[in-house]
């Protein structure tokens, strides 16, 4: 680690398939920021298995989100990516942190809410404790600043009252860290339900654009794509469509969402539709083709991964240090 370079900290659940809602809101700006600091990036697969998983298909996800990381522009002299069950001491600070979280904070949270209200009387525990897991995998590495899409910020908030209510209650082991939410692309809505955040387990596959879509596909989904009443291209409250095809756009473009709303003045729905389909797949196509050549050497990969493993863990062992000594358990 850089003494010059605060810590960077974030992951994906590798579950289902990568959606452009991961790749804009996340891994870009990952790539943007991963000179200016410390990263550690990892597929969060720990996290996945609170919901039932088919072995094969999340061992395969979790190699094709650390290959789409790379294919993306993470650079391994700025990065360090890893599997998150491959370093153990995720788990083993998220068990102390259980003993400083209350059941109230987390029952407050919405997105256990959201899907708790959904799973009936079978609530896994996991479900419950998914935001210590994360508190963890961020306090870990003594992150300064962490990525996340607004609908995260409340866990993160919980991550920094635990973080203070421990160094509170022993001395100062854990750095409090501050969010970064992107000002463009933090939040990339459904095509065809746009008041709703895009989501890998969407109940529509039209409604999401996948990374390992094919450009027919891509085409074929923003063609359909939900647009608003009339015919006005605005970027206005009132047409959620239109400023989800804007957002996609300045998200990759780095325009200005005025100009491009500008851009259109005159034009039909039509014309928003393919040209923001045009942008997303000059975007993808060549990520698409760095991910399978990454795929292609498996060995490579597996060697980057445990490379990364081995340097998350020296990190995190060094934290964790901290934290038994804090406590009082009988050094080894």
């Amino acid at each position: 680690m850089s003494a010059s370079k605060k810590t960077m900290v974030s992951g994906i659940q590798p579950t289902n398939k990568l959606t452009i809602g991961n790749y804009l809101g996340a891994i870009k700006n990952w790539v943007k920021l991963q000179s200016e600091y410390d990263c550690y990036f990892f597929a969060v697969d720990l996290h996945a298995i609170t919901a039932k998983q088919d072995p094969k298909q999340l061992a395969d996800n979790t190699f094709f989100a650390l290959a789409t990381y790379l294919a993306a522009g993470i650079d391994l002299k700025h990065a360090t990516i890893f599997a998150q069950s491959h370093v153990r001491q995720h788990a083993e600070l998220a068990w102390i942190l259980n003993c400083y979280s209350y059941m109230g904070e987390l029952g407050r949270m919405t997105q256990f809410k959201e899907k708790s209200s959904r799973a009936g009387e079978t609530i896994p525990v996991g479900l419950f404790t998914y935001p210590v897991l994360m508190a963890s995998d961020i306090l870990l590495y003594q992150a300064d600043l962490v990525p996340v899409g607004s609908d995260q910020k409340q866990h993160l908030e919980l991550t920094r009252d635990v973080a203070i209510r421990f160094n509170h209650n022993h001395s100062k082991v854990f750095t409090v860290p501050e969010p970064y939410i992107p000002t463009v692309g933090a939040r990339i809505m459904d095509l065809l339900e746009p008041t709703n955040k895009m989501s890998k387990s969407s109940p529509n596959e039209m409604g999401a654009v996948y990374l390992s879509d094919s450009m027919k596909d891509i085409e074929k989904k923003f063609k359909r794509a939900v647009t608003d009443s009339g015919s006005e291209i605005t970027y206005v409250e009132e047409k959620p469509g239109i400023r989800n095809l804007i957002d996609i756009q300045a998200a990759i473009t780095g325009r200005s969402i005025g100009d491009i709303a500008k851009s259109y003045e005159g034009k039909m729905y039509g014309h928003l539709k393919v040209d923001t389909a045009n942008i997303v797949i000059s975007e993808l196509q060549p990520v698409q083709e760095r991910t399978q050549r990454f795929l292609a050497d498996k060995g490579e990969l597996q060697r980057i991964l445990r490379a990364g493993s081995d340097k998350a863990a020296t990190r995190a062992e060094a934290t964790i240090r901290k934290v038994y000594d804090a406590i009082g358990f009988a050094p080894r």
